[in-house]
């Protein structure tokens, strides 16, 4: 492995897509429909602290991870051949500071408070890597935080304060647009991580990790995982009779066929899944169900 597929390997490159893409997909399929108001160069600033951060977080966690993945994930670790780790502090602070930057180049000092959450976000990224992903569901919280923050910086960005929750038609769509989004992507989230944490469990139990997997047994964590998929399901159901009033046949169309069934499925292999490899493909197929989740905002820049 050369050093820039080891680079782009490290900084979770297709992760880093998977942002890009939600906040382009919120900004010109909700945002400007809605207000009919182009201003990209502060999306572009947005998406660059996004990814700057993102990556920032995933380098520190790999720093940390080292004895855990050589175990886990022996063929994908970077820092046994290819990238020394004092690099990785180095690479680790340099995005994080570009990351802050570009957060101030994007709302400007005035919105000093998404300035502090994005520092927060960064301090939460090394707390994950050094402590919270050892703790019971503490880390799977905070790494579903963030990935509901990825929309949520968004619609905080292109709304004043005293706006964002004003009675009126165009202002209460987008904030129940962004926050079911956010909520979709928070939820999905917990549902990866802890399948996550089944597929680890052997090198996380070796340096003393607490996940739930640890703590209470698989078949615990599998219950707890499917409660998770059965009420997001249940929701996006729900959801589907709402958006049913509309006649939005398409849009009911592809969320029942490439979402909830999907999550269906899962729920199916979830249940029969008992090793490193099962849960290694249910995390993938739970990340293109996420995919297919955030792809239907394309659905709001068709009828609105």
């Amino acid at each position: 492995m050369n050093l820039v597929s080891a680079f782009f390997r490290l900084i979770r490159w297709s992760n880093l897509l998977f942002i890009i893409l939600t906040q382009l997909l919120f900004y010109y399929c909700v945002y400007i429909p809605l207000y009919h108001n182009n201003d990209a160069r502060k999306l572009v600033w947005i998406i660059l602290a996004s990814i700057f951060i993102a990556a920032a977080g995933y380098i520190i966690n790999d720093y940390f991870d080292l004895n855990i993945d050589q175990i886990n994930k022996p063929d994908k670790n970077v820092f046994v051949k290819t990238i020394h780790r004092r690099w990785a502090i180095i690479w680790h602070f340099s995005f994080s500071l570009l990351g802050i930057i570009a957060t101030v180049a994007a709302i400007g000092l005035h919105k000093w408070y998404l300035i502090l959450a994005n520092v927060f976000c960064v301090a939460l990224l090394w707390l994950y890597s050094t402590s919270f992903k050892r703790s019971l569901l503490i880390g799977n919280l905070t790494i579903s935080i963030l990935t509901a923050w990825t929309v949520l910086i968004v619609f905080f960005a292109y709304t004043e304060p005293h706006q964002a929750f004003v009675a009126n038609s165009t202002s209460i769509k987008f904030f129940r647009i962004a926050f079911l989004y956010a909520g979709f992507a928070f939820v999905i989230s917990l549902i990866r991580e802890a399948i996550k944490d089944m597929e680890d469990i052997e090198g996380d139990a070796r340096y003393g990790c607490k996940t739930l997997p640890i703590v209470s047994g698989m078949r615990t964590t599998k219950i707890y995982t499917t409660v998770w998929i059965v009420v997001l399901t249940a929701s996006l159901f729900v959801l589907q009779l709402y958006v049913l009033q509309f006649g939005w046949w398409p849009a009911v169309i592809y969320s029942i066929g490439l979402v909830i069934l999907p999550l269906c499925y899962a729920i199916a292999k979830l249940s029969k899944a008992n090793k490193a490899y099962d849960f290694s493909y249910l995390s993938r197929f739970i990340k293109w169900i996420m995919l297919t989740g955030i792809l239907s905002m394309i659905f709001f820049r068709i009828y609105f």
